[in-house]
């Protein structure tokens, strides 16, 4: 698939960890500038401080240790998650209308991903009716909470058709801290990570198939190196900014299911 611009996609990745403040002000003014034209498409791998956000369908009564960790609002779909070192996020700023002209057939797309790139490195996953994200079928047998964990969490948002946020994967983060919540609003399921499945794998080897993965089903990239993109909170300095703004022209992707 050729991009819809003529241009490949600029791929960026943190080497240090982001506030969630200065990535959310950072995308919001990439995803202004691509909704513009006047610059490319985006994904941008990095991961955050140990963390809990909130989507624009969670419940406060999920949030069970409120004191815990720093709980941020914003503007994706879904409910609560966590990020934190040892989880791969991936924020991903496309023409939404352009590439799918549909919000489902995006969010399907952004699974279809991560299932390949986790194919890559050998394991199976899959989507699970009626709950977004990624899931594994557990090792042991089907208890209360089902027979599958969750492996990488999916919310997103658009404003304009361009869309923010995306997927975080879980390669070695500290799982103790999703007690904290109930991960997506799902209190029949678990979550897992790649360290957790056995794997001994690292950042650097995930971040090569899921580059791999994403030029296979939506088209070529090019590198972005830190220092030109919008802030110099991207190359992994503790800049805080203003939270990600709403307004009239955004339109939140809640899909009326877990995320």
């Amino acid at each position: 698939m050729a991009s819809v611009f003529g241009q490949p996609v600029a791929w960026m990745v943190a080497r240090e960890p982001v506030s969630y403040e200065a990535a959310s002000a950072c995308m919001a003014e990439r995803v202004t500038a691509i909704a513009a034209g006047n610059a490319p498409e985006l994904v941008w791998l990095l991961e955050h401080p140990p963390l809990y956000t909130a989507g624009t369908s969670a419940k406060p009564g999920d949030l069970i240790a409120p004191a815990r960790l720093p709980v941020h609002h914003t503007g994706r779909g879904g409910q609560f998650t966590y990020h934190g070192p040892g989880q791969r996020v991936a924020y991903v700023m496309l023409d939404v209308k352009r590439r799918f002209g549909d919000v489902r057939a995006y969010v399907a797309n952004l699974e279809a991903w991560v299932i390949d790139t986790l194919s890559v490195l050998g394991v199976a996953s899959e989507r699970q009716p009626g709950r977004v994200g990624v899931w594994v079928r557990r090792r042991e047998h089907a208890d209360a909470r089902g027979s599958h964990d969750k492996i990488a969490a999916v919310g997103v948002r658009l404003s304009r058709w361009v869309s923010s946020h995306g997927v975080s994967l879980n390669v070695a983060p500290d799982l103790s801290h999703y007690a904290g919540i109930v991960p997506c609003g799902i209190r029949d399921g678990g979550v897992t990570s790649l360290a957790d499945l056995g794997m001994t794998t690292d950042l650097a080897e995930v971040d090569f198939a899921l580059r791999a993965a994403f030029e296979q089903r939506f088209g070529p990239t090019a590198d972005l190196a830190a220092t030109t993109f919008a802030r110099p909170a991207i190359a992994g300095s503790q800049n805080e900014s203003a939270p990600l703004p709403g307004g009239p022209d955004s339109w939140r992707a809640s899909l009326e299911r877990p995320s």
